[in-house]
């Protein structure tokens, strides 16, 4: 199966989104604990933002996503 960039960015958004409502958290405390805008946030959560490494990092921190 081949996933082009949206797709990517859709799924990625989605997981985030849901982590975040597990941790019930608001896109705006998400954007604080992470240190990016919240716009940003919601951006992600649409999956209309391509998402940096240093972004992913911040957000996995943020959720206490384990991470390498």
């Amino acid at each position: 199966m081949k996933f082009t960039v949206k797709d990517i960015n859709i799924y990625f958004g989605n997981k985030i989104k849901e982590k975040r409502m597990d941790l019930n958290l608001s896109q705006e405390k998400l954007a604080l604990k992470a240190d990016i805008d919240r716009g940003y946030v919601n951006d992600i959560g649409k999956g209309t933002r391509e998402v940096s490494l240093s972004i992913a990092y911040k957000l996995a921190k943020a959720l206490e996503i384990p991470y390498v």
